[in-house]
C-alpha cells in the first residue's frame, strides 16, 4: 500500500515550522512562506505540492524517484521539485518541507529550531 500525503499534511507540517505563514495567491494555490520567502506552494484540489530545493537534491530526488518527484514547472530551473503527494512517504515530505524552510528562513529561526528538543 503506497503511503501518500495529503494537502492537509502540507500545511501541517509547513505552518507547524518556526515563522512559517500562509498566504493565498494565484487564486486557487496557498503558499507558505518564512520570513516574505517562499518554500512551499500547494493547493487543496490538486494532486502535487511544489517545495523550494536546490538544483543538486533536485536531480537527485527525480533520479531516484521520478514518479513522485518531478521538475517544477516555471521554479525548476531554481531547484524546485514537483511532489506528487499520493506517492510521497510522509516522513520523506516532512524532510523535504523542514528543508526548504531551513533554506527560506532566517538564521534566528533555524537556529532556534536546530536547538529545540524533537
Amino acid at each position: 500500500m503506497m503511503a501518500g500525503a495529503t494537502f492537509e499534511q502540507v500545511r501541517g507540517i509547513a505552518l507547524g515550522l518556526p515563522g512559517a505563514e500562509e498566504v493565498s495567491t494565484w487564486g486557487t494555490e496557498t503558499v507558505f512562506q518564512v520570513g516574505g520567502k517562499m518554500f512551499a506552494v500547494a493547493a487543496p484540489d490538486e494532486p502535487h505540492a511544489t517545495v523550494k530545493s536546490t538544483p543538486d537534491e533536485q536531480a537527485s530526488l527525480v533520479a531516484r524517484d521520478p514518479d513522485t518527484y518531478a521538475v517544477a514547472p516555471t521554479t525548476g530551473r531554481f531547484g524546485w521539485v514537483r511532489v506528487e503527494l499520493a506517492r510521497v512517504d510522509p516522513a520523506a515530505l516532512r524532510a523535504l518541507l523542514v528543508a526548504a524552510w531551513r533554506a527560506a528562513a532566517p538564521r534566528r529561526l533555524t537556529t532556534g529550531y536546530d536547538t529545540e528538543p524533537t
